[in-house]
């Protein structure tokens, strides 16, 4: 793998110039998205209370998201391969604006349940076809520091959402309580961005008025190297693909890091009150702790990932230390601040394996084939979401302790850390 000093000057002139103009915009589409997905999580703190909802009516609501989800994964991801990521995008954004808008009128159960589960449908396809499009723009060698650079949205859009959560819950304007406030704002910034997206994007380095003729040239030979290079180890259509050994074994990686990503997420500020018994504000200003260290674990990871070619461990590794901290916190549950410490650092470490990940199925395959294997990865590693804070309700209203569902994401964290480094390590 070449370093950046040996690349060619239209070379470094064209990563700064692509760098720059995508991944801001693209980071904050996805804190937009990533508040959108998560806000059930601070407004669960009053919503079940002012409703009437039990754990476990929390727990299948704030799961039955990635039902939705995981539905048009496959389908969104090809699209945006073979038709428009810009247009794609955009319309992904303004439908699921709509639909968080809509959630904040919800009174039942059913409502809850029917809400959430079409605001998964209507963002499905939004990250895979995020990742097809950085497939776009960046070499296999930049990839995971490009893909950091957008997934940090995750630690950003909590640290950001939390405390604006904390705040709302305690407004009462017009007669809605401010957890109805809370959908409604965050649901104005996706619309507002779908509009912007259709203006802003370019699909293809080729279509870029913005890029100049001669690192248009590099970066699309670029490219076409890279896909020759995978099609002469591996040609595999759609179906193949989707067949692969490595492509199944990844979904199922995914799959249980995500279980403890979203149970942890979701859960963690109501675990974190009722133990503690602090007000809201306070509540959600602690629960944005776990993200700040996430975003710098993170960039790290990624860094070193990309500066050594190696993809498994630097997978593998934070879902174990995030275990292992895991199990810290259930063996110090008797001391609240020895426990909460160890639930931070698990938290700091929760989406630290995501951009690794994320390089694995893209240094396997190529086209279609790889926008087919992300889509898969995605929507049926999505049910995570769905399993995580579910189990997570159901044990907490079976045992009236977090305890057992916190178990529940340690196994599923070290299964996923050892399912990972059952795989071949991809040629970069």
């Amino acid at each position: 793998m070449a370093s950046d000093a040996e690349l060619p000057d239209v070379g470094q002139r064209a990563r700064r110039r692509i760098a720059r103009r995508l991944l801001p915009f693209l980071f904050v589409l996805y804190v937009v998205a990533f508040l959108d997905r998560v806000n059930v999580g601070y407004a669960g703190l009053e919503m079940s209370r002012d409703l009437g909802f039990s754990d476990r009516v929390f727990g299948l609501g704030a799961g039955i998201f990635f039902l939705g989800y995981c539905l048009f994964d496959i389908p969104g991801a090809l699209i945006v391969e073979r038709w428009s990521a810009r247009k794609w995008i955009a319309r992904i954004l303004l439908t699921w604006g709509i639909i968080t808008i809509f959630i904040g009128a919800v009174h039942t159960p059913k409502e809850f349940y029917a809400g959430r589960f079409l605001l998964g449908a209507a963002e499905a396809g939004f990250f895979p076809g995020i990742i097809v499009y950085l497939m776009h723009w960046f070499r296999q060698e930049d990839r995971a520091r490009a893909a950091a650079m957008f997934m940090s949205a995750i630690p950003i859009s909590n640290i950001i959402g939390s405390p604006f959560a904390g705040w709302l819950l305690g407004v009462h304007w017009y007669g809605l309580h401010g957890w109805r406030w809370l959908f409604v704002l965050e649901g104005i910034p996706a619309i507002v961005f779908g509009l912007i997206t259709l203006g802003y994007l370019t699909d293809w380095p080729q279509q870029a008025k913005w890029l100049p003729r001669d690192e248009q040239e590099w970066i699309t030979g670029e490219l076409q190297r890279e896909l020759e290079a995978k099609s002469a180890r591996l040609s595999l259509t759609v179906w193949e693909a989707l067949r692969r050994k490595e492509v199944l074994l990844l979904t199922l990686v995914y799959f249980l890091a995500v279980t403890n990503l979203y149970g942890f997420g979701i859960w963690f500020p109501t675990i974190l009150q009722r133990a503690t018994g602090l007000p809201n504000l306070a509540v959600t200003l602690i629960a944005a702790l776990p993200y700040i260290g996430a975003f710098v674990v993170m960039l790290w990871i990624s860094w070193h990932s990309d500066k050594t070619g190696e993809r498994r461990w630097h997978t593998a590794a934070p879902l174990f230390i995030c275990g292992a901290f895991l199990a810290i916190a259930i063996g110090f549950r008797s001391n609240i601040w020895a426990a909460l410490a160890a639930l931070i650092m698990a938290g700091a470490f929760s989406s630290a394996f995501i951009p690794s990940f994320w390089s694995l199925p893209t240094a396997l395959l190529g086209g279609s084939a790889a926008a087919a294997a992300v889509g898969l990865i995605n929507s049926v590693g999505n049910l995570g979401g769905f399993a995580g804070p579910y189990a997570m309700g159901y044990l907490n209203s079976r045992t009236h302790s977090s305890a057992a569902g916190l178990l529940f994401l340690l196994i599923a964290l070290f299964l996923g850390g050892a399912a990972v480094l059952r795989m071949k390590a991809p040629r970069i």
